[in-house]
């Protein structure tokens, strides 16, 4: 579908509000790359770490294949190979460049990149100028996931970023001017008691939600406990020290034969410098705080700290309830640190939003009642609903508008570069 000219127009107050929300979310993908050196955004260290310029490119694809293509009549696609080189994985778009692959290219360069995005941005205010009110409903979903989707890559950029410098001997600070460490304390871990029953968990309401967050459901559970906070460094490094890593009793078979394949004993970018242990920081590397949550471990790594424990991890179902009277805030993105935080005093659950993604015991599969949206978009979410895990919360990567109490995240059970963090629980 195309708009003529002729479409009557939407209020220009409704054009302004989201040719500015598209703005403001484009923008902050290049401020996030502004420390970054040309030859920083090349750089593809890990087949599930993309280069840095391939996604702000794949982000300006997305807005130019399900909009511009869609809905402005004339539009010229910027370069005709641009498609093939960033698309990421939607099958029913065409081929693509293989994934671990993407780290090969140097051209196009940043430059291009630049120019690229720069061409989609003019014709997406365009678009939002003209779009008609019989079009709207459609042209508005599609924005919105778009919008969406750009604030997951942000969070990936960063995540990204992280994994491609630590694996220069450098050591290099994708920024040096990130607050310093908090010499905070963590305060004790209690238990918050939840009753048991039937609850309903989805997404409700107006706001914003992808659709692997619904239909809203009923789940019965048993009353259970939620610790208070997330495991911290300190909690971590006592199950290290008490051969945690080196014990099968502990650990799922295929999370013990992966540990020893992948030679694990630690958390990702911790190191052992002189008997002290040091971790890769996005401000470089920085002496380990023991009451920072603890950070960059696997769903394997996650059960087996639990089982050690004598706990276990919350089912998502669990975690939703929970987090339902907590209101987003904390240490996300916009607080500037990137990176976890100790916990500070309070009563209740803290620390439910930001710092890591805390892991479930649920596996990613669809809530009853879920169907595939048509066409390409439909492989958005719901053909990866197969051996991956719940993470539920937010980190201090993600931005504060994007998450809420219904968003699920999913990774593999292996993936440790994402800030991916652990909460206990217990039946009561």
């Amino acid at each position: 579908m195309v708009i003529p000219d002729s479409m009557p127009a939407l209020p220009d107050e409704q054009r302004s509000v989201w040719s500015n929300a598209y703005l403001n979310v484009r923008q902050q993908s290049e401020a996030l790359c502004a420390p970054l050196t040309r030859e920083d955004h090349v750089i593809q260290t890990a087949p599930e770490a993309s280069p840095a310029k391939w996604h702000l490119a794949h982000v300006s694809w997305f807005f130019e294949t399900f909009l511009l293509k869609v809905y402005l009549s004339g539009y010229a696609e910027f370069h005709p190979l641009f498609g093939y080189l960033f698309n990421s994985y939607y099958e029913q778009i065409g081929k693509f460049h293989p994934r671990q692959e993407r780290g090969f290219l140097s051209r196009p360069d940043v430059d291009d990149i630049i120019r690229y995005r720069a061409h989609v941005d003019e014709h997406m205010l365009t678009l939002l100028q003209r779009a008609g009110d019989d079009v709207w409903p459609a042209l508005q979903q599609r924005l919105e996931i778009g919008l969406n989707h750009e604030q997951q890559h942000q969070e990936l950029l960063l995540t990204d970023i992280k994994l491609n410098f630590s694996a220069n001997p450098l050591r290099p600070a994708y920024r040096d001017d990130l607050p310093e460490t908090s010499s905070a304390t963590a305060p004790p871990l209690h238990w918050i008691a939840l009753p048991g029953g039937i609850h309903e968990i989805g997404h409700q309401g107006s706001g914003f939600a992808y659709d692997n967050e619904k239909p809203r459901h009923r789940v019965y559970l048993n009353a259970f406990r939620l610790a208070s906070r997330p495991v911290t460094n300190g909690e971590f490094l006592a199950f290290m020290q008490d051969g945690g890593y080196d014990n099968p009793a502990f650990w799922l078979s295929d999370g013990w034969a992966t540990s020893r394949r992948l030679h694990w004993s630690s958390p990702l970018y911790w190191e052992s410098q002189d008997g002290t242990e040091r971790h890769f920081t996005l401000g470089g590397m920085c002496p380990l705080n023991l009451e920072e949550p603890v950070c960059h471990v696997s769903y394997y790594e996650a059960d087996a700290y639990a089982a050690w424990a004598g706990k276990r991890l919350p089912t998502e179902a669990e975690w939703e309830i929970a987090a339902r009277g907590v209101a987003v805030g904390g240490n996300l993105r916009d607080s500037g640190r990137l990176h976890p935080a100790p916990a500070l005093p309070g009563e209740g659950l803290l620390q439910m939003y930001g710092d890591v993604w805390e892991h479930t015991a649920s596996p990613y599969q669809a809530y009853p009642g879920f169907r595939l949206a048509d066409g390409a978009l439909g492989e958005y979410n719901g053909k990866f609903m197969c051996n991956q895990t719940v993470l539920r919360g937010g980190a201090c990567v993600t931005a504060a508008d994007h998450v809420r109490a219904s968003y699920r995240n999913f990774f593999y059970p292996h993936d440790r570069w994402q800030f991916q963090g652990i909460r206990l629980a217990e039946d009561a």
